[in-house]
């Protein structure tokens, strides 16, 4: 199982999210809490939204571990987005580690990335490819199941048809997530864990979930109208302020008792006004 963070809210550096608090995920990827093995050293990556510069987001991601990366470092302490996500990854058995497959992975103005894995992958993987359009299957430059599903999101949002662009992202990710169901049914193991986070760079839709509808990885959410840190101490300010800021993290990255636990099977979807909404997702076998 991997580790990851998403900040959405007024701009911050990134070193907030990665070296700052007191459990940051660079933090998570040697010490993680929650996880009966605490480590997530097979690389890691950044994605971040500069809107003045262009729609496409910037990535940072390595195969070093991220305790041990000093460019993340100073890269984090100067730039600045309202839009952050890290991911710190622990590869799953016989998928490989390479730069190609760490996360967050962007295409066009969405970035996305997985705590979990799809069950059997390796068994459905040609399936999968060849359900895909040429241009997201074009897209896959690694070998990933995450880097998979989002190839399949990025189908399921070009035939999206809603209006609001934040239900179209969810309606899209929902049906990634029972693309899964689908594929691995019947299996003698068939639980995928599919904690998905994607965005745009003004919105996000954030899936806690157990393709069996058991209990899928940790996922917790934090909610204020800024995030701060001073002298390694941060925390989330929830004052009078029209600014709205989220937190959306695999553990906490605070020890305050500001964060609420996501429910299990569920959808985050954080507007561009930075309000928040969870609804149930729908599995279904067939």
């Amino acid at each position: 199982m991997c580790r990851f963070a998403l900040y959405s809210g007024p701009p911050i550096t990134l070193d907030l999210l990665t070296t700052e608090p007191t459990h940051s995920i660079i933090r998570q990827s040697y010490q993680s809490r929650l996880r009966e093995v605490p480590l997530n050293g097979d690389g890691f990556g950044v994605a971040w939204y500069v809107p003045e510069v262009s729609p496409q987001p910037a990535q940072f991601r390595s195969i070093q571990p991220a305790w041990n990366n000093v460019n993340l470092k100073h890269v984090a302490r100067v730039s600045r987005s309202d839009m952050i996500l890290a991911h710190v990854r622990a590869a799953t058995e016989g998928l490989g580690i390479s730069e190609s497959n760490c996360h967050p992975f962007v295409a066009g103005p969405y970035s996305f990335m997985h705590n979990g894995a799809v069950s059997g992958f390796l068994r459905f993987k040609r399936r999968l490819r060849e359900s895909l359009s040429d241009e997201s299957y074009m897209g896959i430059h690694g070998t990933t199941d995450s880097e998979h599903l989002f190839a399949r999101f990025r189908d399921h949002i070009q035939r999206g048809k809603d209006p609001c662009e934040l239900v179209k992202m969810a309606e899209a990710l929902e049906a990634t997530i029972q693309d899964v169901v689908e594929m691995t049914a019947g299996a003698a193991n068939s639980r995928s864990n599919l904690n998905l986070a994607v965005s745009d760079g003004r919105r996000a839709v954030v899936s806690r979930c157990a393709s069996d509808g058991g209990e899928p990885p940790s996922l917790y959410l934090c909610e204020g109208t800024r995030y701060v840190c001073n002298d390694g101490v941060c925390r989330m300010e929830d004052g009078s302020s029209d600014d709205a800021a989220v937190l959306i993290a695999s553990e906490p990255l605070t020890d305050d008792d500001t964060w609420q636990e996501v429910p299990a099977n569920h959808l985050v979807m954080v507007a561009q006004d930075g309000s928040i909404r969870t609804r149930a997702i729908a599995l279904h076998r067939r």
